[in-house]
This record gives structure tokens, C-alpha cells and sequence, in this order.
């Protein structure tokens, strides 16, 4: 099967906000992503915690930018103002033992134009 012939998904209605960090992700842009975050913000990937942008600046640079990670969303939930994403991941992470597609969520907490909260996890379950 040609890559031509591969069916492509529709891309679901992104909010802005949550638009402009699929597309930081996946031109590994980390001033761009970086941006987009509070000062205060949190970050939690995998129930790891990283508050603040310096922390924050350290984790895209490592698991983000580093790892040349893409995201392709397949599903956007609002629910109650926030946004779940669940989006098929890629990258040059070690991908022994993990499913292929890595489909992880992203749950962003927004406040005005800025992330404030960002959570990352590998459900199990759909959204």
C-alpha cells in the first residue's frame, strides 16, 4: 500500500490555543511552545511534575523537542471549558514495550490565552 492510498483521519476543530501547540510540537518549535505557557503553569507527563516555565523549558527541550515528538489528533472533548486531545504520538523516543500507535491524552486547562495547566497521560480507556 502506497502512502498515497493510506486514508487519512479528519482533523478535528481545534480551540486556538490548543492548536498552536500541535503545531509548536510538531515543528519542534520550543520558543513557540514555550509561549504559550503561564509562568506558573504545570506540567504533568506520565505523573511527573514540572511547575513553572524554567521546569517547563527543561522538559520540552528533553521530551518534547529532544525527542523530536509529533502529535496527530484524532479527538477533541470539551468538557466544562477545558480541552481532552487524544492524539496518535511519534518520535524518536524508545518505543520498546509501548503499542504502535502511542495514543496518548492531553488535557489542557487554559486560562485567558495561556495554558496554566497541561496533564499527559496513556489511558487506557476512551475519552
Amino acid at each position: 500500500m502506497s502512502a498515497s492510498s493510506v486514508p487519512q483521519l479528519p482533523q478535528p476543530e481545534l480551540p486556538l490555543l490548543v492548536a498552536a501547540c500541535v503545531r509548536a510540537v510538531n515543528a519542534y518549535d520550543a520558543e513557540g511552545l514555550l509561549a504559550l505557557f503561564a509562568e506558573d503553569a504545570l506540567v504533568n507527563d506520565q505523573l511527573h511534575e514540572y511547575w513553572g516555565k524554567l521546569a517547563i523549558r527543561e522538559w520540552a527541550d528533553r521530551d518534547i523537542i529532544g525527542e523530536r515528538l509529533t502529535m496527530q489528533v484524532v479527538k477533541v472533548v470539551e468538557h466544562y471549558g477545558h480541552f481532552i486531545v487524544r492524539a496518535n504520538v511519534d518520535g524518536n523516543y524508545d518505543k520498546r514495550g509501548l503499542p504502535d500507535p502511542l495514543v496518548l491524552s492531553f488535557y489542557f486547562s487554559s486560562h485567558g490565552d495561556q495554558i496554566v495547566q497541561l496533564i499527559i497521560l496513556r489511558n487506557q480507556f476512551d475519552i
